[in-house]
């Protein structure tokens, strides 16, 4: 067996280090600039979830703006914000809630928020929405992300309580808080915002 040269051996390694360079830029163009994300929480043997895309701060300041501006960089042409990015924020919900007096029935809702300085509103919504941007299919009232959308499907509008984070949040962050078997709250952070949804447990 013919041992390789020390010339020899610097060159495998080499185009190793190469080919594990160019695996490594790949992967990394293929890695959406918003991950996917998903939050969850169980009340007796019924499961909540929460999936939507993680929009990242990359050096951004004070997104969500202020004066006659709020909320217009995060809505980007649409009429709500998507509460996330690319497509739309689905919540899927196992059990009768109660949010802002209003009966939300077990079922699979679009998730949108209608943004302004003095407060922001949570939007559940039985408006089709789809996977892929499709300017004709949005046209025809599905949406994709928030665009598209149409009040005429709003299964229930209601105020959420919106407070200051001392530091900012990075990356969008969806998660449940203070849940226990009579309701809990759904939580949006990102930047230094905090939104909160409280909900109950239907009767």
């Amino acid at each position: 067996m013919r041992v390789p040269s020390n010339t020899a051996s610097r060159t495998i390694l080499i185009v190793l280090a190469l080919c594990l360079l160019v695996a490594t830029v790949g992967s990394a163009q293929d890695r959406p600039k918003s991950p996917k994300g998903s939050a969850a929480t169980q009340i007796g043997d019924a499961w909540i979830d929460v999936t939507y895309s993680r929009p990242i701060l990359r050096g951004r300041q004070g997104i969500f703006g202020e004066g006659d501006s709020y909320g217009k960089t995060v809505y980007a042409g649409a009429p709500v914000w998507r509460a996330g990015a690319d497509v739309t924020t689905r919540i899927k919900t196992g059990l009768d809630l109660d949010i802002n007096g209003t009966k939300v029935p077990a079922g699979e809702y679009s998730f949108f928020i209608e943004l302004s300085e003095g407060g922001w509103t949570g939007i559940l919504s039985t408006q089709p929405h789809m996977e892929e941007p499709d300017r004709a299919k949005m046209a025809e009232g599905i949406t994709w992300g928030a665009y598209g959308y149409s009040s005429d499907h709003d299964v229930v509008r209601a105020p959420m309580t919106v407070a200051a984070n001392e530091n900012s949040v990075d990356q969008l962050t969806i998660a449940f808080t203070d849940v226990s078997d009579a309701g809990g709250n759904l939580v949006v952070v990102w930047d230094k915002s905090i939104g909160i949804l409280p909900f109950t447990v239907a009767e």
